[in-house]
């Protein structure tokens, strides 16, 4: 499968994932809060149901759910992951989402596919910002040569893909390729859309704590191609 795909990934046989899944549901549902749930789908703006679960409840669930069973090799994170997405409730996302993170430092370029469909699928910022920061921003690190997923992205359509080529630099540090940071911003600095400008901002900003004179530079050189929103998030952390 080439990692741009745009069809659904295949989900992997993972004995693995069927018992990680099974117990899943059972330990999430029954701590199911309905009226938690009803609060928190609309302060999501309906982008899904949920169960109603508190994070550090749903953290310590989550627990249990992996207590005694074997590291999950790529196959069955994929295979979980994709199995989480199918599922309505919101937090099985967040888990597949935790999982990811956890794991991602032994895992292959081949997973981003798989991280591809998450983003862009049932998405709001919940899931696309860490998937974006931890996961491609991990594969990326490991595989430099998924920059050219991440060049394809930020001209992309979908303003999920957009933001995650934004973000996924965003821990790197000493460790950011300033140009094609500085380029992606250019390449989207006219947006439309405010997550798009928010991540901007947020990227700049974010590598300002590193490198706030070339942050300075850059703006003050190209400040007028980027929305007003983007160059106020970019300054926080430059200085006087």
């Amino acid at each position: 499968m080439s990692v741009t795909a745009r069809g659904l990934p295949d989900v992997p046989h993972s004995p693995l994932a069927d018992t990680v899944v099974e117990r899943l549901t059972s330990v999430y549902a029954a701590a199911a809060d309905p009226e938690r749930a009803a609060a928190l789908r609309a302060y999501m703006r309906d982008a899904a149901p949920f169960l109603g679960l508190t994070s550090p409840d749903r953290r310590a669930l989550s627990r249990t759910v992996l207590a005694g069973v074997p590291r999950p090799g790529e196959p069955d994170l994929a295979a979980i992951a994709l199995r989480c997405r199918r599922l309505p409730e919101r937090e099985y996302h967040y888990f597949a989402v935790d999982l990811l993170r956890r794991h991602v430092t032994k895992c292959s370029s081949g997973l981003l596919p798989v991280v591809r469909h998450l983003l862009t699928t049932v998405s709001w910022w919940d899931t696309v910002d860490p998937l974006s920061v931890h996961v491609v921003g991990g594969l990326v690190a490991a595989d430099r040569d998924l920059t050219a997923e991440t060049d394809a992205w930020i001209g992309d359509a979908d303003r999920r893909l957009v933001r995650a080529a934004l973000l996924h630099q965003l821990r790197y540090k000493e460790r950011t390729d300033t140009g094609r940071l500085f380029s992606y911003c250019l390449r989207q600095g006219g947006h439309d859309d405010f997550f798009v400008r928010k991540a901007i901002g947020w990227c700049l900003r974010e590598y300002a704590r590193t490198g706030p004179d070339a942050v300075r530079a850059f703006v003050a050189e190209h400040g007028r191609r980027l929305a007003p929103l983007s160059v106020r998030e970019a300054l926080r952390n430059t200085g006087p």
